[in-house]
């Protein structure tokens, strides 16, 4: 690394971005389940992390596209989140959550997708190399679910919120330490126009498969810790699941450059969509099967890690001159739309039957590489980085 890149300060933001979704997505259900609301209450409130994250990004990446200041506006958003998520503690209602939920995720799903845009603009000439800085967003993931396990295992489920708070801290301190690079992220001169972007098959095709990837993780993101629990795993244990399928995340990413340089990303995407279908399958049919269990966690290098770089580098190749609402259509369409329908889907059958939950994220899955080897096609692919 360059020592004009701010690596460890870039590297920071994602620590404890992740860390607190690895603190949210495993224990947030666990919390409301203790609270006494049912599976499709849990259901809707986990989807409205997922719903602000349609509009919040795209809303915040075309200000800070059209008007600059990425930097204020990621502070601005980290702060709000902050301030906004206090509200969990004053009730526990299903409404007064519900607005909590609204309010806090609504600034805190802003940040990200600007923060990668800021993250390349650090990295010019370099991009491949996204991965090795976003690597620690996944040590992150990890130690948050590692510690905030064992820490509940121990102590009552309520002080998850305390642990929330201080990474939500966290993240907005990180915020203060880096800013754009002017200049640094690629702008061609012949920029083209973002609705001519958006009318490319290719580019619908890619946010299609986006969308369908990620509603097919609801039941995961949504239930998982819920449907282990059931099978009396413990918490700890739970928790070492959910990181190992972040440490095979963290693995591919040290390595994720030259997969970039070798394969076409036409061939990443496609090998991450058919692994996915194949995840969901041994989650559904085999999780009284520890050993099972691990192969499947491990496949979050492709469900997830695979993919998302692949993602990050064709948002990169295509929207030049609107990196900043390309992220934020990706993240919107897939993390959010996809994520939302998924979280809602799974709520509402998870009492009929978990295993069939899971059965329908594959079909999902599947759904998504039928429409990527149709139509994802790449006619000219960026060049390695």
């Amino acid at each position: 690394m360059s020592a004009a890149l701010p690596y460890w300060r870039l590297s920071g933001f994602y620590f404890f971005y992740f860390a607190l979704l690895g603190t949210w997505v495993p224990y947030w259900t666990l919390y409301l389940k203790s609270l006494g609301f049912r599976s499709e209450e849990i259901g809707v409130l986990s989807s409205l992390v997922m719903l602000t994250k349609i509009l919040a990004p795209s809303l915040w990446g075309w200000l800070a596209d059209s008007y600059g200041y990425r930097s204020r506006i990621i502070r601005l958003g980290a702060f709000m989140a902050m301030l906004a998520f206090t509200g969990a503690y004053l009730r526990s209602d299903f409404w007064w959550l519900a607005g909590v939920i609204i309010s806090y995720s609504f600034f805190w799903n802003a940040v990200l997708a600007q923060f990668d845009v800021l993250t390349l603009s650090h990295l010019a000439g370099r991009y491949g190399r996204y991965s090795l800085i976003r690597v620690w967003g996944s040590v992150g993931f990890i130690v948050a679910v590692l510690g905030v396990g064992w820490w509940l295992d121990h102590h009552p489920i309520a002080q998850l919120l305390y642990l929330i708070s201080i990474l939500l801290s966290g993240i907005w301190l990180a915020s203060l330490l880096v800013a754009e690079k002017p200049g640094g992220l690629r702008q061609d001169a012949q920029r083209q126009s973002l609705k001519g972007i958006l009318q490319k098959p290719a580019v619908i095709a890619f946010f299609a498969v986006s969308f369908f990837l990620q509603l097919s993780h609801g039941p995961y993101y949504t239930f998982f810790s819920i449907y282990l629990e059931a099978q009396a795993y413990s918490r700890t244990l739970i928790g070492g699941l959910w990181s190992l399928g972040v440490i095979a995340e963290v693995l591919l990413f040290l390595f994720m450059h030259r997969v970039l340089a070798r394969f076409s990303l036409r061939v990443i995407v496609l090998w991450s969509l058919g692994l996915s279908v194949l995840r969901w399958l041994l989650i559904a049919y085999f999780v009284e099967y520890p050993a099972v269990l691990v192969l499947a966690q491990c496949l979050h290098a492709a469900s997830f890690g695979s993919f998302h770089a692949a993602g990050i580098e064709i948002i990169r190749h295509w929207f030049t001159g609107h990196h900043g609402q390309g992220m934020a259509l990706y993240s919107g369409l897939s993390f959010g739309l996809g994520g939302a329908c998924g979280a809602l889907l799974s709520g509402w059958g998870w009492d009929f039957s978990a295993q069939q939950c899971f059965l329908a994220a594959a079909v999902a899955a599947g759904v998504s590489y039928g429409v990527a080897w149709r139509w994802f096609d790449l006619k000219t692919e960026p060049s390695p980085v």
